[in-house]
């Protein structure tokens, strides 16, 4: 069992009641592009060398999505194990102090803080995986801003952001809630139009 059949030239072999493994589909290339016979028809009347180009090109474009895949994998374990550690500190004062980088707040400041950072790094990780687009990402963002601990989270962490790297999608969406703040500023009566409408290049 586990073990796949010859496969005929250009085509993947296929175990029974089995999808075909990315070690087969590659087996399966390499035997039909060493298959001699195979090159000579290919010669005769030019369509197997097409045939292997999008052979090619279909391994490829099934890479490319697996890698993918499991780059938002990961994407999502690192954010979950994130998530374990902020519920262990906020319900264990000495943790809570160990993980903030903030000084000078008292217990129950800290822990609004700390949940505050876990939402917005939910939202932030949304945009990432594709699950929100950008204009959804704002509109949380809006409705954010207008949270008295929200403001007071984003003052107290505006000296970490200044470190983010330019073009970061961390800085962009760090730009764009600065001027969803300033907006509010100035109007805050109209929280559902503040900020950037596109965004940044």
């Amino acid at each position: 069992m586990g073990r796949c059949a010859q496969p005929r030239a250009g085509l993947p072999c296929r175990p029974r009641g089995r999808r075909p493994t990315f070690g087969c589909l590659t087996r399966g290339f390499a035997l039909a592009t060493e298959n001699s016979d195979a090159r000579r028809n290919d010669s005769a009347d030019g369509s197997g060398a097409s045939g292997l180009e999008q052979l090619a090109r279909d391994l490829l474009l099934q890479v490319a999505s697996l890698t993918e895949e499991l780059r938002k994998a990961n994407l999502i374990q690192l954010h979950r194990i994130m998530a374990e550690q902020t519920g262990r500190a906020m319900t264990d004062s000495a943790l809570a102090e160990a993980l903030s980088t903030l000084q000078g707040l008292s217990e129950v400041k800290r822990r609004q803080v700390l949940f505050v950072n876990a939402q917005y790094s939910a939202i932030v990780l949304n945009h990432r995986l594709g699950a929100i687009d950008w204009d959804e990402l704002i509109g949380h963002m809006r409705v954010w801003c207008i949270n008295r601990i929200f403001q007071e989270y984003w003052e107290m962490t505006d000296e970490h952001r200044k470190s983010l790297p330019q073009g970061s999608l961390e800085a962009r969406v760090g730009k764009a809630v600065d001027a969803i703040m300033a907006d509010l500023a100035d109007d805050p009566d109209e929280w559902w139009v503040v900020g950037p409408d596109a965004e940044p290049s």
